[in-house]
């Protein structure tokens, strides 16, 4: 701060004060969110726990179950389903999942399915084949928009365009802890346990049953990576913010020190001058 005057000092301060008080509104902002975006993964697991109850059923209770969905093949094509935010400042949640997805597709013929802005921006700049930006703007994704999204999936991967499709988000453990993950949702795996008896009576039958709820346990599973990603990004913002008003706190701390110390300068300066003008007028 040498060479710095008081004023300039006090500017900086002012200028501190103000960002402070964004950090904090922003904080603020992120723990009201936050909170309804944990809501929002409590209200989803429960569904999602009916869909895969009834896929694993269906799959102990026919050993010869065969469907397009089971089939194992090649991944010589892929889909990657990529869920990042609308915005920055969330520390290093978009990095950390878009560095994860592009290590998974590396050496991979894949295209990519941005939720996002930060997703679809990330694609677009490297030339990563796009399926559709119809969904860069993850915070107007709506559950609705979860199962088309699977239903396009479900008939790409039926017609053959793609062998797996791979969803890659960002799982909520905790407030400080948000650690990115990939999960692949077609195909499905065919456990092979032990034959289970169930009273469940599946109509018309239970291979035309399985058939119809994958597009629905598709979708459950985005729109529940959805919600844990949101919940995510909130935490890291969150946790970001809080980090940048206490960075903040610490500089105004520092540079109102350095304002003392300045304005004493000048008063010491001025006495200074004063004692040594009234010496020489003897």
């Amino acid at each position: 701060m040498a060479g710095i005057s008081a004023k300039e000092i006090k500017t900086r301060i002012r200028s501190m004060e103000s960002t402070k008080q964004i950090t904090k509104a922003m904080e603020m902002v992120a723990s009201s969110k936050l909170r309804r975006a944990q809501s929002r993964v409590a209200n989803s697991r429960p569904y999602f726990e009916i869909l895969y109850n009834s896929i694993t059923d269906i799959v102990q209770q026919n050993a010869d179950l065969s469907s397009p969905y089971l089939t194992q093949r090649p991944a010589n094509k892929a889909i990657y389903v990529v869920i990042a935010g609308d915005r920055g400042l969330a520390g290093g949640y978009n990095s950390n999942v878009l560095k994860m997805a592009q290590a998974e597709m590396k050496g991979k013929d894949v295209t990519a399915l941005p939720v996002g802005r930060k997703a679809a921006d990330y694609f677009k700049a490297r030339n990563i084949p796009i399926l559709t930006q119809q969904y860069a703007e993850a915070e107007d994704m709506t559950v609705g928009d979860c199962f088309s999204v699977a239903k396009q999936l479900c008939k790409a991967y039926l017609a053959g365009k793609c062998d797996e499709i791979v969803v890659c988000y960002t799982n909520f453990v905790s407030v400080l802890t948000q650690t990115p993950g990939t999960l692949r949702l077609l195909p499905l795996v065919h456990t092979k346990s032990r034959q289970q008896s169930s009273d469940i009576l599946y109509e018309p039958g239970s291979v035309e049953v399985f058939d119809a709820i994958v597009p629905e346990y598709v979708g459950g599973i985005l729109y529940g990576a959805l919600c844990e990603s949101r919940a995510a990004e909130q935490a890291a913002r969150r946790t970001a913010m809080d980090s940048a008003t206490q960075n903040a706190q610490d500089m105004i701390a520092d540079l109102s020190l350095k304002f003392n110390q300045a304005r004493q300068a000048v008063i010491t300066q001025e006495i200074t001058e004063i004692v040594a003008g009234s010496n020489s007028s003897f």
